[in-house]
């Protein structure tokens, strides 16, 4: 993301604020019990490790063809359990229509962990989808707040841009959001608290124009596309699409039951932990979105620890991978889109690993890869 324009601007703030169909599911109340802040801050803290480096700045997916997969998802039976993803928001509407029991974000990046604070806040703040994106970007919230629940999601996108981002109602939401995280029970030092609101302020500075960034490029599609994308049937499946959908991911994020967990998959350490957690609670895994973090898996000895901790994680014959492809043209592509969703049933990944495994990220990508539409 290109930042460096509004660079004096962003410290200047920074220094004041220190001082239908298959989209008509009904909602399920989440089986897990809820957990207590001290119980969430502490789950956090054990089953994440140390941060790693990645080249980009994740605040926003880049993957148009992210809602491609639901609708296969949905003629699966994938519902329910545990979900377990990489990266920011786009979980969300992954679990939005898996509706599982209890969710695990986890990222090598810890700005992701801290992005998933910041998210967990706004939706503890926000009365329903039109006072979540307001609060985001520093929008005034409407009066007739209540009136806009069933609103068409392109309403509420016309909405915020017929509105000016205002820095002082910026300034008084920024000190809601650190007092909120705060009562999370996470470990957080004035660095992380920083970076907090670092993460908010760029979505106030871009809001719905918010893209993925990697090494200056800008090519990337903006958080307002990404909201209005659709599954293959051309459906609207963003979480901000309905109030349902808002509504089932913010309950969980009130129930304490959407984990950031700061960790390698390629390590030895958290994505086991992860799977150990789940089957305590008695749970498998529904789906697991992995992005296309195995690419980047593939060019070190990262993969083979990875795959032999999926052999080990509790599925069913249900349970899924979720992956994003972007190498070039594949089969699978749908015209218009730089990425390929990409489905793999859990048993057939684990059943492969166990037998000698994949030897290259191409074979990963092509070998047992389910077509999307029957």
């Amino acid at each position: 993301m290109h930042r460096s324009a509004r660079r004096p601007f962003l410290l200047l703030l920074l220094a004041t604020a220190a001082c239908a169909g298959r989209a008509t599911t009904p909602a399920i109340e989440p089986a897990a019990p809820a957990l207590s802040p001290a119980a969430f801050g502490a789950l956090v803290q054990r089953l994440s490790e140390p941060g790693g480096f990645f080249a980009s700045d994740n605040l926003v997916s880049n993957e148009t063809s992210f809602l491609h997969v639901l609708g296969r998802m949905q003629d699966l039976g994938v519902r329910g359990g545990a979900y377990v993803g990489v990266g920011p928001d786009q979980n969300f509407s992954y679990i939005a229509a898996v509706r599982p029991d209890i969710v695990f974000l986890i990222d090598i990046r810890r700005d992701n962990l801290l992005q998933h604070l910041l998210f967990k806040a706004i939706f503890e703040l926000s009365r329903n989808r039109v006072e979540y994106l307001c609060l985001m970007t520093g929008k005034p919230v409407p009066a007739d707040l209540a009136s806009w629940d069933q609103a068409d999601i392109a309403d509420i996108l016309a909405l915020l841009h017929s509105t000016q981002a205002d820095a002082k109602r910026l300034e008084e939401t920024l000190t809601r959001v650190r007092e909120t995280v705060l009562s999370y029970g996470v470990p957080l030092d004035e660095s992380d608290l920083s970076q907090i609101q670092r993460i908010h302020i760029a979505f106030f500075e871009y809001g719905l124009d918010t893209r993925y960034s990697n090494r200056g490029r800008s090519n990337y599609p903006s958080w307002g596309q990404l909201i209005l994308e659709t599954d293959l049937d051309g459906v609207r499946r963003h979480y901000l699409a309905s109030e349902a959908a808002f509504r089932y991911v913010k309950d969980l994020e009130r129930r304490n039951l959407m984990i950031p967990v700061t960790g390698d998959l390629g390590g030895p350490y958290a994505l086991a932990a992860v799977g150990e957690e789940i089957r305590a609670r008695g749970l498998t895994i529904s789906a697991f979105y992995t992005s296309n973090v195995e690419q980047y898996l593939f060019q070190g000895p990262g993969f083979d620890t990875f795959a032999q901790t999926v052999t080990r994680l509790p599925f069913t014959d249900t349970s899924v991978i979720i992956r994003s492809y972007f190498r070039g043209r594949h089969p699978l592509n749908v015209p218009g889109h730089m990425s390929t969703q990409l489905l793999e049933q859990f048993q057939t990944f684990v059943g492969e690993a166990r037998s000698g495994g994949y030897r290259s990220y191409t074979e990963l990508v092509s070998k047992h890869v389910l077509v999307l539409r029957k």
